[in-house]
């Protein structure tokens, strides 16, 4: 009798875990559509909105040489918005990557100029972005500082050490042009395309198969979706917000470089204008501020059009005050898109 009793109530649980992993199956699915509903949409603004510009202006958007131009400055840009991603993704925020950045850049300036190396000065910036990266993850995960209290205080910190360590004055790195690395980062492909704008491409997709193929990217998603949950499933949460604080300094600083040399000169201000422009593109593109949701697509589509808005405001016949009124409107319609879609979940 007791054997029966419990054959009975084990028949129940498995017939009441079946129906679960049903629902389970049922809301990854109906999620899949979303975000691939929530990706075409953001194509078709892309789409639209250039429809706008050719219209508004014709001569400048049917000619390549503006789309060249895209080219070359939206990479610094679109680089660190697919490494803030994760971050956000993961339900944390870190405001300080443009200064580490310009903290970065003046490092490749400082080395280069010291030893005449380019590929030291490349390596010492990447590592120097890298470690200003982790420590971010230090203060939130170990110290427990909230990471946009930490970010600020680190964002003052290195802005004020790139400062103090330059003594306020830029520098030329124009003696590294004829070298290979520089072809390799900055050149032109085919003496048209420019390099970064494939580096772009490649650290997109990079990003993409982590976060889609590969064990590490649900360790993120499931991580800024619910982390006590994440903790109970044996996901190691403090190393996955360490490793995504640390990848996004180290991306800040290889944007640094690339804008180094494209530019062939270093900047005290470098990195000062990207904190919006990088905001509101990765919120555009589908990420919730909420964590547990995002698209590298979105932000790489996200990325172009407000790369690309400032020029086509202007050849509309708009002044460029616009630019920042309309970043503002994107940002606060992005998350209060994704706070009612929360809300009906």
């Amino acid at each position: 009798m007791e054997g029966r009793n419990k054959m009975e109530s084990l028949s129940r649980g498995l017939s009441t875990r079946k129906p679960k992993e049903k629902k389970i199956k049922m809301l990854k699915h109906h999620l899949k559509l979303s975000e691939l509903k929530l990706q075409w949409s953001i194509f078709a603004v892309l789409a639209a909105l250039f429809t706008l510009f050719i219209i508004g202006d014709p001569r400048t958007f049917l000619a390549p040489d503006i789309y060249y131009s895209f080219m070359s400055t939206i990479p610094f840009m679109a680089i660190m918005a697919i490494a803030w991603t994760p971050v956000i993704i993961c339900k944390e925020i870190d405001l300080s990557f443009p200064s580490i950045m310009g903290f970065s850049g003046w490092v490749c300036l400082a080395v280069f100029t010291s030893t005449g190396n380019v590929t030291l000065a490349v390596v010492s910036s990447l590592i120097t972005g890298l470690l200003a990266g982790f420590l971010n993850g230090i203060l939130v995960v170990k110290v427990g500082v909230p990471s946009l209290i930490a970010t600020i205080g680190t964002m003052f910190f290195w802005r004020g050490a790139a400062m103090v360590c330059s003594g306020g004055f830029g520098g030329s790195l124009a003696a590294a042009k004829g070298t290979i690395l520089f072809q390799i980062l900055v050149g032109r492909i085919g003496g048209v395309v420019p390099a970064q704008a494939l580096w772009t491409v490649a650290i997109a997709f990079l990003f993409w198969l982590i976060l889609n193929r590969r064990k590490l990217g649900s360790y993120i998603f499931f991580t800024g979706d619910n982390i006590e949950s994440a903790r109970m499933m044996g996901i190691p949460v403090n190393r996955v917000k360490i490793l995504v604080f640390a990848q996004l300094g180290f991306f800040a600083a290889f944007a640094g470089i690339l804008a180094n040399f494209e530019f062939l000169y270093w900047w005290t201000t470098q990195g000062g204008g990207y904190l919006l422009k990088t905001v509101a593109a990765v919120f555009l593109g589908g990420t919730s501020a909420f964590g547990g949701t995002g698209t590298i697509f979105g932000t790489f589509i996200g990325c172009v059009i407000i790369g690309s808005l400032e020029a086509g405001i202007i050849s509309v016949g708009l002044t460029g005050f616009w630019t920042q009124l309309i970043y503002g409107l994107i940002i606060v319609i992005s998350v209060s898109v994704h706070s009612i879609l929360r809300r009906k979940t």
